[in-house]
């Protein structure tokens, strides 16, 4: 692992929940950022049509090593 890492916000969405739409923007930068160590959920909202939430997205700061 990297002595220095960087940060990047992403946002993920999914119409199942916040969860999914979080574990969507991770896999989703995963497939082109190595050695993501953590994550972290800042905000959450949702799209609403006829009283019904139809989208949740989910911002995640992503931390990953840089190489050195």
């Amino acid at each position: 692992m990297s002595d220095v890492a960087k940060i990047i916000e992403v946002v993920g969405s999914s119409d199942k929940s916040w969860a999914d739409a979080a574990d969507v923007a991770v896999q989703t930068a995963s497939e082109t950022l190595q050695e993501i160590s953590g994550a972290e959920v800042t905000h959450m909202t949702a799209v609403v049509k006829g009283g019904k939430i139809t989208k949740y997205k989910t911002t995640v700061k992503i931390a990953f090593g840089v190489n050195n």
